[in-house]
């Protein structure tokens, strides 16, 4: 029998649904061809039954295929990944001697970790580049190669690669280990792959260097990371380009600096020192939350900050969480001297409340707030101003309620948080479930019915949702809420998590209908998050210029000159006992070096009275952004700035 006759047709179905015959052996890119030559030339990759595979892959009989081309939404991730190797093999080409470790796909980019004695420099990336684009333009082919385990330690060891014989080593015996090569290069991968180097692109760029320890871990080497970003096309890049640029602009810990708002310093690393005006921010927003959750029928409660370690025991953070603890020990009896957590959440101490008096199902729905005081020992080189601190304060509650009582909690909290976002300006907010991940507490029946529970409260609350498998919290998984700042950048702040775990470990219940003893399940709910971070994105998706609302000072007065500063600090007290936050500028200073002073400010509102202004009974009024005044009658201005001023409602 000839090899043409052993052949079999196959079918495969395309994602319009349409059928496609074919036969064994045949690839993504032989079913492309077929279709058309256009598509085989813009192709790029497959999805074979929703995995991604290199264009190569062989078919099976039923497969649903998709074509993956540079339009796809998988065309990123293909060409950050294929950047990385590029960027390695010019490395090694430049500079001798360096090992390669891994390199991955990030968001809106990608990095490699390489061993070297010597530090790259700046200068180094340019020189890299130009290498990067020799390799490029070659258009070697990306070539799969499975191998055996044994015979991949050996040739990694000969190559001195002795981090890629590590990672080797730690797979399973059973694992299949693949290379792919670029020409000669080759580098450990599970691929995929695009077809060739030249489907890279030219729409990249190196960004900086940086240091990171193998694995993640301090007590390992030290390795020299190198960041980049790569895109589709060149216009991609430039806006993206952009919009680092003006993310610079926008930088909190400079605009912090700016605007007189808060400043962190080495002894007190990672927690804020708040000033005034930062301050007055903080409480803003807090009286905000604080009046919808009073509409939304919470309570609010104060739990205290530091906790027994039988607590953390019991709860299951001491064996999960234990690392992120700042430990303490009660010093108050030497001969029995108790070790103590400074609490990193403040769930612990809500179920402790709860446990006090009998509970029944009428008491349910309970949902208990506590703007909480938390600590968490990171890292010092994960802390980043606002954006990550070591002592933050959550707009926390927890909910205590029936498996009944999960469909309409979640959605009457979904309600309450993105009325909050839009009252905060974020329009484009984005759900994800996060699900079990591999280190957890709880039985599997249980996070079956907490991830279903969760899916379909969101889905019966009428919202879509994605799926990020594997990054729930320990005890249970987690509805999270992606909102999208004024220059693109996607935040994630609120979280929901539908837990069953927490209520048994620290034995909470309620008396059923029945008189039988529940466990109530407990959904874990915070609008903004950290306060601190929370801050930090405003300032940066406002560029400090706030709304009037939440701005720290609403108005400024100023008087054209010193012989009108008595009327100047009447309207101003006017104003303030209005409840306007208003600063009355009465300094010998000419008045456009206070304006600009004060523009540089970003002051919502600058007002200023001259003799016939003060005469007509009006003011001239300057808007942040604006370079026209206009004049305005003083009550008339009162009525606006009042209105502009008020806390959502």
């Amino acid at each position: 029998m000839s090899a043409n006759a052993a052949l079999q047709l196959i079918t495969v179905t395309l994602p319009d649904g349409a059928l496609k015959q074919t036969t064994t052996g045949s690839t993504g890119y032989d079913v492309a061809k077929s279709i058309g030559e256009g598509l085989a030339k813009a192709a790029l990759a497959v999805k074979i039954d929703g995995q991604l595979k290199d264009l190569s892959t062989p078919l099976h009989d039923g497969a649903k295929l998709e074509i993956v081309t540079r339009k796809s939404e998988e065309a990123l991730e293909l060409i950050r990944h294929d950047t990385a190797h590029v960027l390695a093999e010019a490395v090694q080409a430049l500079f001798p001697g360096t090992q390669v470790t891994i390199g991955p796909s990030i968001e809106d980019g990608f990095y490699y970790d390489f061993a070297r004695a010597e530090p790259f420099i700046t200068d180094d990336l340019g020189k890299i580049e130009a290498k990067m684009r020799e390799i490029i333009a070659k258009g070697q082919p990306f070539v799969r190669q499975e191998i055996a385990r044994d015979k991949a330690i050996a040739l990694f060891k000969a190559k001195g690669e002795e981090f890629k014989v590590e990672l080797i080593q730690d797979l399973g015996e059973d694992q299949v280990i693949s290379l792919y090569s670029q020409g000669e290069w080759l580098d450990l991968c599970r691929g995929p792959h695009m077809r060739t180097t030249n489907d890279v692109g030219n729409a990249f760029k190196l960004t900086k260097v940086a240091g990171a320890y193998w694995r993640g871990d301090s007590n390992r080497p030290m390795l020299q990371r190198i960041y980049g970003t790569a895109w589709r096309d060149q216009k991609e890049l430039d806006a993206y380009l952009t919009r680092i640029e003006e993310a610079e602009k926008r930088d909190h810990r400079k605009l912090g600096k700016q605007l007189e708002l808060f400043h962190m310093q080495e002894e007190a690393a990672g927690m804020v020192f708040w000033h005034p005006k930062g301050f007055s921010i903080f409480k803003t927003l807090e009286n905000y939350i604080r009046a919808k959750i009073q509409k939304a029928d919470y309570v609010e409660v104060k739990t205290p900050e530091v906790f027994d370690r039988i607590y953390w025991e019991q709860s299951g953070h001491w064996e999960n969480y234990k690392d992120k603890m700042f430990v303490v020990q009660d010093a108050g009896d030497e001969e029995n001297i108790k070790t103590m957590g400074l609490k990193p959440m403040n769930c612990p101490g809500h179920v402790q409340i709860f446990k006090q008096g009998i509970k029944s199902y009428r008491d349910l729905p309970l949902r208990m707030a506590e703007f909480g005081c938390c600590h968490r020992n990171e890292s010092s080189g994960s802390m980043h101003g606002l954006m990550r601190v070591r002592q933050m304060t959550q707009d926390d509650a927890h909910i205590f309620c029936t498996e009944d009582q999960i469909v309409p909690e979640t959605a009457s909290f979904c309600k309450l948080v993105l009325e909050v976002y839009k009252d905060l300006g974020f329009n484009d907010v984005r759900i994800v479930i996060a699900t079990r991940p591999d280190k957890r507490a709880g039985t599997d029946e249980i996070w079956d019915k907490a991830e279903n529970g969760l899916k379909d409260a969101v889905t019966k609350a009428g919202l879509d949702y994605q799926i990020d498998p594997g990054e729930g919290a320990f005890y249970g998984p987690k509805l999270e809420f992606h909102l999208t700042d004024a220059i693109g950048r996607s935040w994630q702040c609120g979280t929901l998590q539908l837990d069953f775990v927490l209520p048994e470990r620290l034995d909470a219940h309620y008396t059923a209908e029945d008189g039988s003893r529940q466990r109530p399940v407990m959904l874990h709910r915070a609008t903004l998050g950290s306060m601190e971070r929370f801050i930090g994105i405003l300032i940066e998706s406002y560029a400090g210029a706030f709304p009037t609302w939440i701005a720290p000072v609403q108005a400024v007065v100023m008087t054209i000159t010193n012989e009108f500063d008595e009327q100047g600090k009447i309207f101003a007290q006017q104003l303030k006992d209005a409840g306007i936050r208003v600063v009355n500028d009465a300094r010998a200073e000419k008045i456009n070096y206070k304006i600009r002073e004060h523009s540089m400010q970003k002051v919502p509102y600058i007002l200023v009275l001259g003799a016939k202004e003060i005469a007509d009974g009006n003011v001239s009024v300057r808007r942040f952004g604006s370079e026209e005044t206009t004049v305005m009658s003083q009550m008339d201005l009162m009525e606006t700035l009042c209105r502009d001023a008020a806390m959502p409602t």
